[in-house]
């Protein structure tokens, strides 16, 4: 049976705050995921909380029961308390009615199967947690088998990053790798590597798309560097017909992805 929890004092509730902080999240192997929505998800992907907070007025709720049982039949904690809990430890003053603690899942290189999908994410030194989310969301509409983060990234499993995933960090694997590991790996076998470049003349729509094409976008602020797109076997630009000189880099991800989509379909 579930247990409750309402009072901000509990060391449960003070420990499960402090993995809005990377270190702590480090430290515990642990991270944050909240609503419904995104905890079902992550269920029918295999991935249970070891804690589920749940409000009170939610426990009635088909998935909410589902989710308690299948927490508890896992042998993790359910825990029944308020919104000021769940606000506190989300935070966020309109909280999502359940929050779940997991644990952190981390993926190699040699995990992946490259031929399982046609295309495949890179992003490298990406720093923001919404672009993160947002490719992530891109990577699971379009199929993609995977999103490998090179070099110095954002955290994939901090609270913002998940929470813009929408689920989608449960659904496309993960790998964070250095660009010389990747290089190697991604040579090892079959693979296009395709980098989004400004200085470039090829129309990203002119392009023929080999799979499993390795889509790679650079750093937001800087783009990649020269040596990256060196090893490029294809740099594409999308046109820009106004005043900007480029998209952000989520959406330039979903442009590109949805574009080898088409062809391979």
């Amino acid at each position: 049976m579930p247990r409750e929890i309402t009072a901000f004092s509990n060391p449960l509730v003070k420990r499960i705050r402090t993995l809005r902080e990377k270190k702590h999240r480090r430290d515990e192997g642990l991270f944050l995921a909240e609503g419904l929505r995104v905890l079902t998800e992550a269920r029918e992907a295999g991935h249970l909380p070891q804690y589920l907070f749940f409000a009170a007025d939610s426990a009635a709720h088909p998935l909410v029961r589902a989710l308690i049982a299948d927490v508890e039949d896992r042998g993790g904690d359910a825990i029944e308390t308020n919104a000021d809990i769940l606000s506190k430890l989300s935070g966020k003053d309109n909280p999502q009615a359940v929050v779940g603690v997991y644990e952190e899942f981390t993926r190699t290189l040699d995990s992946l199967d490259r031929t399982r999908a046609g295309i495949w994410l890179v992003a490298e030194r990406l720093r923001d947690p919404g672009n993160l989310g947002t490719i992530l969301r891109t990577g699971d509409a379009v199929g993609a088998g995977g999103l490998i983060l090179i070099g110095d990234c954002v955290d994939p499993f901090s609270v913002e990053a998940v929470r813009a995933s929408m689920g989608a960090l449960f659904t496309v694997p993960v790998v964070q790798s250095g660009w010389g590991d990747f290089l190697q790996w991604l040579r090892g076998g079959p693979g296009q590597l395709v980098g989004l470049s400004l200085d470039t003349t090829h129309d990203y729509r002119a392009a023929r798309y080999a799979a499993p094409t390795f889509l790679l976008t650079g750093n937001e602020a800087r783009g990649m560097p020269e040596d990256y797109a060196a090893a490029c076997d294809l740099l594409v630009k999308i046109p820009m017909l106004g005043k900007a000189d480029s998209l952000n880099a989520a959406v330039a991800t979903a442009v590109m992805a949805y574009e080898v989509l088409a062809q391979q379909r």
